[in-house]
């Protein structure tokens, strides 16, 4: 696979130092004509090929391979053996995970990774999210707990024929992703009948545990860390197009707020601002069970570190 990447990277800049060199051609030959509007016109038009083209085969290059991601995945787990790697049938979609369960877990903690790799630039869809740096993964490894599963995102680290980029897009949050993770909570009680769940979510991941929390009654507490939770004020704030397919948590406050939760937010994060969780818990009228804290952290960076010290 790696001898497949590096011929990847060598194509792309073969294909990148031809075009540069028909480009200097073309500059050449509109210098030589005296070049008039129509030539200076597509001259204009040319560059901004180039660029293009440049700045895909850029980012493609630098891009692992989704079975290069899935085994960064694996060997970061590789050093405890108690975690065992499991794909979960639901109803709408199979998830990938990782597991470190025993015969009594009576309390399990849920780990839900963010977005992945959705986009690949800001406006071209990646065509597999699996993520370069599961974050959602670190933070269950950093974390001690005896009872404990890591979930990947629909489509992450999993081939299927439900894999649509409309869900990692905009149905990244739709009814049918929240269902399959209720299907999982509800297949895991039956092997530990008298359990109950934390949730801890990264990035979009954390909208996805506020979600699935709306569902249920066996809940103890929702942790969400630079989580996503008005995806409306969201999408405003970074001025992108709705996502009209997903559900919203905080249209749902007054299904959550009995529900313990504590929210992690970066002061340093660009991507998911501290105005988010502002607007999300503006929506709440009874704010008792809701705590945060800020931590000097990007969007990315760190958070296996700080999650570790909460």
């Amino acid at each position: 696979m790696q001898k497949s990447y590096n011929q990847t990277v060598n194509i792309s800049s073969s294909i990148i130092i031809y075009y540069i060199h028909i480009f200097c051609e073309f500059i050449f030959f509109a210098i030589e004509k005296r070049k008039n509007l129509l030539n200076l016109r597509k001259t204009i038009l040319f560059i901004n090929l180039i660029i293009f083209l440049i700045t895909l085969l850029g980012c493609s290059s630098n891009i692992p391979t989704p079975n290069e991601r899935k085994q960064t995945a694996l060997d970061l787990s590789s050093s405890n053996k108690n975690i065992i790697q499991k794909d979960i049938q639901t109803s709408q979609f199979n998830l990938f995970s990782l597991q470190k369960l025993q015969n009594n877990c009576s309390n399990i903690k849920v780990f839900v990774e963010g977005d992945g790799l959705s986009w690949i630039t800001r406006n071209t869809i990646s065509s597999n999210p699996t993520p370069i740096n599961p974050i959602g993964l670190k933070l269950m490894l950093s974390d001690n707990s005896s009872c404990k599963i890591y979930l990947a995102r629909p489509c992450q680290y999993i081939n299927s024929n439900m894999c649509e980029d409309k869900y990692w897009t905009s149905h990244r949050f739709n009814e049918k992703v929240i269902q399959s993770y209720d299907e999982v909570l509800t297949n895991l009680k039956k092997d530990f009948p008298n359990s109950k769940f934390d949730l801890v979510g990264y990035s979009g991941g954390g909208a996805v545990v506020t979600l699935i929390a709306t569902k249920r009654d066996d809940v103890n507490s929702i942790t969400t860390i630079a989580g996503n939770l008005d995806i409306d004020e969201w999408t405003k704030i970074q001025k992108i197009t709705p996502l009209d397919g997903s559900l919203n948590p905080a249209n749902f406050s007054k299904k959550l707020e009995n529900i313990k939760q504590h929210h992690l937010i970066g002061t340093n994060d660009t991507v998911v601002p501290k105005e988010i969780f502002y607007s999300y818990q503006s929506k709440f009228e009874n704010k008792s069970n809701i705590s945060y804290s800020f931590y000097e952290a990007t969007h990315s960076c760190c958070w296996e570190i700080f999650y570790g010290k909460f």
